[in-house]
């Protein structure tokens, strides 16, 4: 009987000290979102990572990346990105329900998966806050940061965020390094076709060179260009 009460004793210190760590870890994500509200982030998990990467292979390499408000981006670049991986951004709350069932459907179909349903404040709160790792886990955390983020952030910052730390080529951060990177102008000079092009490479950035059109680039820069009149950004 002892045995059996002193494993009950275990269990439950050890369930009650596993609940305290994952209060505490959304106390200290949610602290850092709300520093978020106000001031500009110095990196991110994934910029950390890809450094780390970069590090690995060249000793003392550095990302290029330079912060701009989102007066600074070019409206273009909005409408463009909003359009190519978020179509209903100001309508949901975090969670495009819709495209997440359709990609449900489609992997279920395919046997694997082949399509994802990330919005722009999931693929955020991934970017700076957790690693590139999937699992269950992690998509339970990415979703309860989400929900954080739509809580306390508008809209507007939230694209603003998401436009300054996002990859668009190797150690190449943020749409003010990628204008430059890309095409030798500034975020907030990008013309429709530019705009276009950056959103189009954003889901495999290094995969692509310096404005390297390939056929399915091509395609894809129609595509978005063809949708941006209609995408709604704040």
């Amino acid at each position: 009987m002892r045995v059996v009460v002193a494993l009950w004793k275990g269990f439950c210190y050890t369930l009650g000290a596993l609940a305290l760590a994952f209060i505490a870890a959304q106390l200290w994500f949610f602290g850092n979102i709300l520093y978020l509200a106000r001031y500009d982030p110095q990196s991110t998990a994934f910029m950390e990572s890809r450094l780390d990467a970069l590090r690995a292979r060249k000793p003392g390499a550095q990302l290029r990346r330079a912060w701009v408000p989102y007066d600074r981006i070019s409206v273009q670049l909005k409408r463009a990105v909003v359009a190519a991986e978020d179509a209903k951004f100001l309508d949901h709350e975090g969670f495009d329900w819709e495209a997440i069932q359709k990609a449900m459907t489609k992997n279920e179909q395919r046997g694997k998966v082949v399509a994802g349903a990330s919005t722009i404040s999931q693929q955020l709160a991934k970017n700076l806050f957790l690693s590139g790792q999937r699992s269950w886990l992690r998509k339970g955390q990415e979703a309860i940061i989400t929900w954080m983020m739509e809580s306390t952030l508008s809209k507007r910052r939230i694209l603003e965020l998401y436009l300054n730390v996002a990859e668009w080529g190797e150690g190449v951060f943020g749409a003010e390094a990628a204008a430059r990177y890309h095409f030798g102008a500034s975020a907030a000079t990008l013309g429709p076709e530019q705009a276009a092009y950056l959103a189009a490479v954003l889901p495999s950035p290094r995969r692509y060179d310096r404005a390297r059109v390939t056929p399915y680039i091509a395609g894809r820069v129609d595509t978005i260009l063809a949708r941006m009149g209609a995408a709604q950004i704040p």
